[in-house]
């Protein structure tokens, strides 16, 4: 997710389409978030682990 967010970062930059580049940072963040939770031991959407 995190991945897919800063690929969605980088086409909304070039391109300039605002969409893009708000859906890639709204990804990125989630994607963190969810890395972090999963790190610590918190169930996140069902699993143990997050990758």
């Amino acid at each position: 997710m995190i991945i897919l967010g800063v690929i969605l970062l980088i086409i909304g930059f070039v391109t300039g389409l605002g969409i893009l580049w708000t859906i890639g940072i709204v990804l990125a963040v989630l994607g963190a978030i969810f890395w972090i939770l999963g790190s610590m031991g918190h169930a996140v959407a069902g699993r143990r682990h997050y990758w």
